[in-house]
């Protein structure tokens, strides 16, 4: 049994609705068990972070970066890093942002470097760019052409609702090489050569 924990903030939803997303990737794996841990519930539920496999960052961008409500349980993850707790654990990451660009990709840069700080073991998207040829569709697969983590883009007067669908795809992929991978690093560990 694998474990993965999906650790996020979301202000009006959106990041909510991808983190549910990014849940149902993973669970699509056999003897995988998910944990959906809000940032302002991340103290509360320490227990299944430490125990988990694979954690999963995921945070709106807002001005270029994390939300406020994500740096806070940034800074608070100090302490586990001063254990090392979370060394060696798995970790990926997603955003969404209202515009297309948005700089989502400095939103990531800080997941990854947040998960290299504790030494985690950072796992990118893995999808080919989609969207990025003249018979590309918005119904691509990572239309927005990320590697480091995924990425959605939803419209600000719009609520979840507003998210297209590939979006949701690609966070469910996420989420899914995330847990194939956490089955993969829990396998037994290679022998030392004598």
């Amino acid at each position: 049994m694998s474990n993965v924990a999906i650790v996020y903030h979301s202000g009006f939803g959106h990041t909510h609705a991808l983190a549910e997303a990014v849940a149902k990737g993973a669970g699509s794996v056999a003897n995988t068990k998910v944990a959906l841990i809000p940032v302002a519930e991340a103290e509360a539920r320490q227990a299944e972070l430490d125990a988990a496999d694979a954690i999963i960052f995921g945070s709106p961008t807002y001005m270029g970066g994390v939300s406020a409500d994500f740096a806070k349980f940034k800074d608070w993850t100090s302490k586990r890093w001063m254990e090392g707790t979370w060394r060696n654990k798995l970790a990926a990451g997603f955003t969404a942002s209202a515009s297309w660009n948005g700089d989502k990709h400095n939103t990531l840069y800080q997941l990854l470097t947040l998960a290299l700080q504790h030494g985690m073991i950072w796992v990118g998207l893995g999808l080919p760019p989609g969207f990025n040829h003249s018979k590309g569709s918005i119904e691509d697969l990572n239309r927005l052409g990320a590697s480091v983590g995924a990425m959605a883009q939803a419209n600000a007067d719009q609520g979840s609702d507003g998210i297209a669908a590939s979006d949701f795809r690609t966070m469910e992929s996420l989420g899914k090489r995330v847990a194939e991978a956490a089955h993969r690093w829990r396998e037994e560990p290679l022998a030392v050569a004598a």
